[in-house]
């Protein structure tokens, strides 16, 4: 795929237009009700009248480990019966959003081109660039598990005693030129195809900042993946900005507000749940890191069934309920297809790994398609009260 490299500039800074919130309208009789409780609505509801279904995604970020959404969105686009409105990314989820989006100018074929390159690239930046590597015994004997490798561990001791401004005065960061290689962002800036969602978390106030479609540039996808102990801290319109994760990872609520499709596909980079609690250092460490970057996910989620029960039960004024917007979720959760990897292995960048997540992105992709495909436009295929509360 032909790509040119296109100079950073500063996010845009004209008025957007306000947009009025969808009006969607609520049925006043009770739901009617699928086996699990969940409420079904109009089957037609998010059908296209090309037969094909709207959906909004929201990517988490984790490292290398986003190669596993690259895999869910590749099957997504070959599966063919779906279109993708809006993204909300975080950290490596921004990352394959805006590849995404920049591939979707060209189709979808064009997109899954766009992806397969830019996983490409990142591992080959990781080949020249990556302190942290493997000797051929050590993924023997630990797979693509980092823990135990000589170069992790003084990695990991060597961030934890000195910031990158010591350790990186020149604020170098391969990620920009990958990301500058592979996206025009003067192209992308000027595409309305999709509506993307990119969050980062402001140094000074501890908020998330939502980047939209025509407001974003390198800077923008550096500062929503920028790992404090790791890069210096991105500065955009004379704020700082740190990753996203931290406050939203990723953010829903643009989707609800800014997009027509009320289906949104959570795609889970960190596993929610693992049995038993971790009784290794570096495990606890791991568990520490997966819950943190979960939290703010799911107390949106509670929101959602908040909104979901005032709706259901007729809590809601009729003149009121115009107004609502009742949101489908669904999730692609990766509890189990990456449950064997830990978190230092979101370092590891060698193209046979990025592969394999890719792969198993794909399989859990499939899968979800088999099962919940007809749940689109219909009903949630995640019962938030049974897994959130």
């Amino acid at each position: 795929m032909a790509t040119k490299r296109t100079k950073t500039k500063a996010p845009s800074r004209k008025k957007a237009v306000p947009r009025a919130r969808k009006k969607v309208l609520v049925p006043t009789a009770p739901l009617e009700r699928g086996p699990t409780g969940l409420p079904l609505l109009n089957k037609s509801a998010q059908r296209r009248d090309n037969g094909m279904k709207s959906i909004n995604l929201a990517l988490q970020g984790g490292g290398a480990h986003g190669a596993f959404a690259w895999g869910v969105i590749d099957k997504f686009l070959e599966d063919g019966r779906i279109e993708i409105e809006g993204v909300s990314g975080t950290s490596a989820g921004s990352m394959n959003a805006v590849v995404f989006a920049y591939g979707m100018l060209r189709g979808p074929d064009g997109a899954r081109q766009a992806l397969h390159d830019f996983w490409k690239a990142i591992s080959e930046a990781g080949a020249r660039y990556s302190p942290v590597k493997q000797m051929p015994w050590e993924k023997m004997m630990h797979g693509h598990n980092l823990d135990q490798a000589w170069a992790s561990e003084m990695f990991k001791m060597i961030t934890h005693s000195f910031s990158p401004y010591q350790l990186n005065p020149m604020n170098f960061n391969p990620l920009r030129e990958v990301l500058e290689a592979q996206v025009d962002f003067d192209e992308l800036d000027r595409s309305q195809k999709t509506k993307l969602f990119l969050s980062a978390t402001n140094v000074r106030t501890g908020k998330v900042k939502v980047f939209n479609t025509n407001e974003i540039t390198s800077d923008v996808v550096l500062a929503s993946a920028c790992l404090p102990y790791l890069f210096q801290a991105v500065e955009i319109a004379g704020e700082y900005y740190w990753d996203g994760g931290y406050m939203g990872n990723p953010v829903l609520y643009p989707l609800f507000y800014h997009t027509d499709s009320r289906d949104v596909v959570i795609v889970h980079i960190n596993p929610i749940e693992r049995p038993g609690p971790p009784t290794m250092s570096n495990d606890i460490f791991n568990r520490i890191n997966e819950i943190t970057f979960n939290s703010s996910l799911i107390k949106e989620l509670r929101s959602v069934f908040f909104v979901q029960k005032l709706i259901d039960q007729g809590w809601i004024k009729d003149e009121y309920k115009e107004q609502l917007k009742y949101v489908l979720i669904h999730s692609i959760r990766a509890d189990n297809a990456l449950s064997d990897l830990s978190v230092s292995s979101k370092f590891a960048n060698d193209w046979a790994f990025l592969t394999m997540l890719r792969d198993r992105g794909r399989a859990y992709a499939s899968s979800w398609l088999d099962n919940h495909f007809n749940d689109l436009g219909v009903r949630s295929s995640v019962d938030l009260k049974k897994e959130f509360l």
